[in-house]
């Protein structure tokens, strides 16, 4: 397996930590009643700020790992998988476990600038494809 695709698979079992980070306090916050239901209608009740900010970077995280695998994808279809590359998946797998905690505790501006390290080091990886 590329270097790629190992931090490929490790951020889609990141995305299953942070759902379990997010919806085990969701399910104590909103209780069973609601998230068992259909959720037609509003939470009677209002999660904690945190558990909200963990529904929100679980959220941010799907948007990014939608580019990182196009990226992953191309990469390695095409065979141009290089030091690059690999620096460059690795590094957005550990941009978005930092992105975990600084959206939790809501630590600005390092939230913003986390997550821009991890879409710069998605973006590379596209461009190194093209040039």
């Amino acid at each position: 397996m590329t270097p790629e695709l190992t931090a490929l698979t490790l951020a889609a079992l990141l995305q299953a930590v942070q759902f379990l980070l997010y919806a085990i306090p969701a399910n104590f916050e909103l209780g069973p009643g609601y998230t068992m239901s259909a959720r037609d209608r509003e939470p009677s009740k209002q999660m904690s700020e945190r558990t909200a900010r963990l529904g929100r970077a679980l959220d941010n995280h799907f948007d990014g790992l939608i580019l990182f695998t196009i990226a992953v994808i191309v990469v390695t279809f095409m065979k141009i998988t290089s030091p690059l590359t690999a620096a460059c998946a690795f590094t957005y797998l550990g941009a978005r476990v930092l992105y975990i905690p600084a959206y939790a505790f809501g630590l600005r501006p390092w939230r913003s600038l986390i997550w821009a390290v991890g879409f710069l080091a998605t973006v590379l990886m596209l461009l190194s494809v093209l040039f």
